[in-house]
């Protein structure tokens, strides 16, 4: 349970920097991944169910000057990204020079709400850009309660026709992480889990500062703000 504490995240980041990682957003990777310093951490933040928690990991990343990428819901019942708080957590995001993006739940809103995907992805973007007077360049598809599965979307559509640079999970040259890194997440909850080159390595738990070790020359690391804590998870 003690795993998932602030104290050990910023450990880890500290220990990645001492073995001569560069940190860096999902856009930085798209843009320079034919460029990409020898060892790199592609370091993906979603945030699922607290802003709030967010902002504590903001905390770290300045302590520490390294970069990542928030992505972000917008129809999510645990919070309203618009309410005082949230908007202000998500400013600061923006305004210390992380990237944000979207948390897309196309699949869920037009099963949900009868309405057609692609028109709801459209007015969600531009909802975004508005709201926070940016423009957002990636797109996570999110996985919830409801059985849809938001990558689906993605079958018959590209990011571009949307005016964005890339989905998370793309396959395509055009991106690609997924499939041509060691992939790191927290999204067990209780404990890390990891696909090298897009297989998941079954019963391989171990940390992510534990996987630093090996040396991989390129991490896609993906944590929740909701899975960190400074005592317990349930603060």
């Amino acid at each position: 349970m003690s795993e998932f504490t602030y104290d050990n995240l910023e450990k880890y980041y500290k220990r990645a920097q001492s073995l001569g990682y560069n940190i860096c957003s999902c856009i930085d990777y798209y843009e320079k991944k034919n460029n990409l310093p020898q060892k790199t951490i592609v370091n993906r933040i979603d945030i699922d169910f607290s802003v709030k928690k967010a902002d504590k990991i903001l905390d770290i990343f300045e302590k520490l000057d390294i970069k990542g990428t928030f992505f972000i819901r917008l129809h999510a019942k645990e919070y309203n990204p618009f309410d005082f708080e949230n908007y202000r957590i998500i400013k600061r995001i923006i305004n210390s020079g992380n990237e944000t993006g979207y948390h897309s739940e196309v699949i869920d809103e037009s099963a949900i709400w009868n309405e057609n995907p692609a028109e709801c992805l459209k007015k969600d973007i531009e909802i975004f850009n508005s709201m926070f007077n940016t423009e957002i360049k990636g797109i996570a598809s999110h996985g919830g309660m409801t059985g849809f599965n938001n990558l689906d979307f993605w079958i018959n559509n590209k990011p571009s026709d949307f005016g964005i640079k890339y989905e998370a999970y793309d396959d395509s040259d055009n991106f690609g992480l997924f499939k041509n890194s060691f992939y790191i997440s927290d999204s067990e909850w209780i404990r890390w889990k990891c696909y090298e080159k897009g297989k998941l390595l079954n019963g391989n738990n171990r940390t992510f500062g534990e996987h630093l070790e090996d040396g991989h020359k390129l991490i896609y690391l993906l944590i929740h703000s909701d899975t960190f804590f400074i005592n317990h998870f349930y603060e």
